[in-house]
């Protein structure tokens, strides 16, 4: 039988019941959401329960199965008062201990504990930090003095108004500008050559694009932004965004260049690709890159809340929580793309076709190297571990039977096939929101060359990972010093410089890397 009852789990005798976060209890609410208001994750009788307790001075808290119980302080009024209310209270030294013993309890029933391990952690909660030294790079500002055709630091109310960078890109025609999108909907064009010191509005979005500064939006906006491969010839090019005209819905749409500028796209040539509905305003992925094969690859989360509720990530009749490939080349139906005839799940019966690989919480984001053409997919975790993934053709990776490579939630689901392990995962004492970035092929900096660059959107932290794709080794993971920076996003220019955004008040945003020698 399942092994859900409260005093299986233990907490009928502990002074916290398990509960869900504040920001998950948000999201559901916004849309109605009629789910349990308790959280449960212990797995059936007879399967193995991995339980996790970090004790701090700061904070402490508990996990089971990578799910977050409960948080808490100890010696706090809240503590003290738990303490006193409680039928241990009695003992003297009860939830005052500063030493003691761990005791493992089997509350009359049949238990065993295998694999008991022990970190010490430093008193406020960080953990050693998981480097193999410092990268010789620094981080120095992309551009000078710039201005923002489609941004302004305050609105007619006197109120600032966050920059927020979510795309920087290029065409590959050969011009050398870098196309600058934000979260806001505006895309600009620079190029970076000229020491620019004004961006030209090259597409203004914001009627149709959800603003990330509406209640519970901030995941939302545009999101993704992607030039065709044959776009010096046919001026087409790809953005996603989250639709401010049809409420939890994300789309993919395809604009086209004016004949006449080409630093101005049509406004008015908006051709819908993909109708994407979504269940709740986060975790909505968004990015989009065109493959080597020419194909339009989308990375979409699994549509949000917490503890993936209704089950999308291994879902295969959703496009949630998925990366998938189509033709924009072609029409099907009343389809204004195609399918690739070997997409990986094409004959497989109840899938989507769409699908290419599978088993994601919120990829942000997706990048092919340039010059290997392998799929990077940075994904962000919810509990304890980020995970940076090499995606290939009809992979699992297992959100949300597991979390990195440890189990997570009650049960192990119905997965077609075993989940495949990410290159690299660090956990939550490291960082908690990983920012997925990308191979640099540029020649500023020799010793980044084939170094995927990434970073932590709450550490602050960045880093360099070289992995060796032939032997499928990870050689080594480098920081890259700088002062705490919250990376938005990297991106790429025509001349394989790697670039990535900050959110800024004032406009000045986007930086780059250089040798420290």
């Amino acid at each position: 039988e399942k092994g859900h009852d409260p005093q299986k789990a233990g907490w009928l005798y502990q002074l916290y019941k398990p509960s869900k976060p504040a920001w998950m209890k948000q999201a559901e609410a916004e849309v109605g959401a009629n789910l349990p208001s308790e959280v449960d994750a212990t797995r059936p009788a007879g399967e193995w329960n991995h339980v996790l307790l970090r004790v701090c001075d700061s904070q402490c808290e508990v996990l089971m199965n990578g799910v977050s119980y409960y948080k808490f302080n100890l010696g706090s009024d809240e503590w003290n008062d738990r303490v006193a209310k409680s039928k241990f209270a009695k003992h003297e030294m009860f939830g005052k201990a500063k030493q003691g013993h761990i005791c493992l309890q089997d509350h009359g029933n049949l238990v065993a504990f295998r694999n008991i391990k022990i970190r010490e952690i430093s008193p406020n909660a960080d953990a050693p930090a998981p480097v193999d030294g410092k990268l010789s790079v620094k981080v120095v500002p992309a551009f000078g003095e710039i201005t923002w055709d489609g941004w302004q630091p305050i609105d007619s109310e006197g109120k600032a108004i966050e920059f927020r960078p979510i795309v920087m890109t290029h065409a590959g025609d050969g011009s050398g500008r870098l196309f600058v999108a934000t979260q806001d909907g505006t895309i600009e064009v620079i190029k970076p050559s000229d020491d620019p010191q004004q961006a030209k509005l090259f597409l203004d979005l914001r009627d149709q694009v959800r603003s990330f500064r509406a209640p519970g939006a901030n995941e939302e906006g545009l999101l993704g932004l992607a030039f065709h491969p044959n776009y010096e010839k046919n001026g087409h090019f790809y953005v996603y965004y989250t639709s401010s005209k049809k409420d939890l819905t994300s789309v993919v749409s395809r604009f086209t260049v004016s004949k006449d500028d080409p630093d101005r796209a049509l406004q008015d040539s908006e051709q819908v690709v993909m109708e994407i509905p979504q269940p709740f305003h986060n975790h909505n992925g968004g990015s989009i890159e065109f493959g080597p094969d020419g194909y339009l690859y989308i990375g979409l989360g699994d549509g949000g809340s917490g503890n993936d509720p209704l089950q999308n990530g291994l879902d295969m009749s959703t496009w949630l929580g998925k990366v998938l490939r189509i033709d924009i080349d072609q029409s099907e139906g009343d389809r204004h793309y195609g399918v690739p005839a070997d997409n990986p799940f094409v004959d497989t019966e109840g899938a989507q076709p769409e699908i290419y690989a599978y088993g994601f919480r919120n990829p942000w984001r997706i990048n092919f190297d340039s010059k290997t053409g392998a799929l990077w997919v940075a994904d962000v975790g919810q509990d304890y571990w980020e995970e940076v993934n090499l995606v290939t053709k009809g992979g699992n990776y297992g959100w949300s039977d597991v979390e990195g490579t440890f189990p997570f939630s009650d049960d192990e689901g119905q997965m077609p096939t075993s989940p495949l392990g990410p290159v690299w995962q660090y956990d939550h004492l490291v960082g908690k929101s990983i920012t997925g970035g990308t191979v640099y092929r540029g020649t500023s900096v020799p010793s980044l060359v084939g170094v995927y660059v990434y970073a932590d959107f709450v550490s602050g932290k960045l880093w360099g990972l070289k992995y060796n794709e032939e032997s499928q080794i990870l050689e080594w993971n480098k920081a890259i010093p700088s002062e705490k920076l919250t990376v938005l996003a990297f991106g790429e220019g025509e001349d394989g410089e790697v670039y990535f955004s900050i959110p800024t008040g004032s406009g000045q945003g986007i930086h780059k890397f250089a040798s420290a020698d």
